[in-house]
């Protein structure tokens, strides 16, 4: 009767104990400033601080892997990281194949110049039999491909140096998000300028595997992330790093 209530109590203990401690494995590039960086040896950034803090929460720990951005899609494809923290837009080709969580930053596609050339290549429109430079993998391809001038544009892809060679003038602008295309203005030496105003909001978001696992981590972290929106946590994070909160909608 003793050894029938003591494995009684073991199991009802076992049902109520905390779900043991995961690894989170995110993989980020390093290099797109002021998301995920490395400096003085150390990866750091808005999203290194996201990640940080929703493990935090959710009482795991967090395993950082860096490479390419192209490859990133492919590495959570084939389940050598559990989620992407690179400022991952939510396209319908993207949720037609990963579990996505909330946005966590509002922002727009902006073109870039090299300084001078703001006043005649003043936005998306003046692109037109331009040399356009994007991120190789990146969203801001498919939405240069989606304008109805597109076949007037030169889009060439990058692995990186899309901010030099715009400055070099090897082509004529880049397309990224508005938020670090500014970052990267402020605090590079290079001669660089906003040419108009953004031209798509784009939301980005956290992309899971759209199985079981990867639907189950996605709710677990979402549910984070919520908390995190509601105690100032993460509008905390955006104005250290942007100096603004591009955690909300605009309006």
């Amino acid at each position: 009767m003793l050894k029938s209530l003591s494995l009684a109590a073991l199991l009802a203990a076992a049902s109520v104990a905390p779900a043991a401690a995961e690894t989170i494995r995110v993989g980020m590039s390093g290099g797109y400033f002021p998301f995920t960086f490395v400096r003085q040896d150390q990866l750091q950034g808005f999203e290194v601080d996201l990640m940080t803090a929703l493990a935090e929460r959710t009482g795991d720990t967090v395993e950082f892997s860096t490479m390419s951005f192209s490859g990133l899609i492919g590495a959570l494809e084939a389940g050598r990281i559990d989620t992407v923290a690179n400022q991952i837009t939510i396209t319908p080709e993207r949720e037609a194949k990963f579990a996505f969580s909330q946005p966590y930053v509002y922002d727009g596609a902006q073109v870039v110049v090299k300084k001078g050339n703001e006043a005649e290549i003043t936005g998306v429109e003046s692109l037109k039999g331009r040399t356009v430079a994007v991120n190789l993998g990146s969203n801001f391809e498919q939405l240069l491909r989606e304008l109805p001038f597109a076949d007037e544009i030169d889009i060439r892809t990058y692995e990186s140096n899309i901010e030099q060679d715009t400055a070099l003038g090897r082509v004529d602008a880049f397309v990224m998000d508005r938020v670090s295309s500014a970052q990267v203005i402020a605090e590079s030496p290079l001669p660089l300028a906003l040419a108009g105003a953004p031209f798509s909001e784009i939301q980005n978001a956290l992309p899971f595997r759209n199985d079981a696992e990867g639907q189950a981590l996605r709710d677990k972290l979402d549910a984070a992330l919520t908390e995190m929106k509601a105690d100032g946590t993460l509008k905390a994070i955006s104005e250290k790093w942007l100096a603004l909160d591009v955690t909300a909608p605009a309006g």
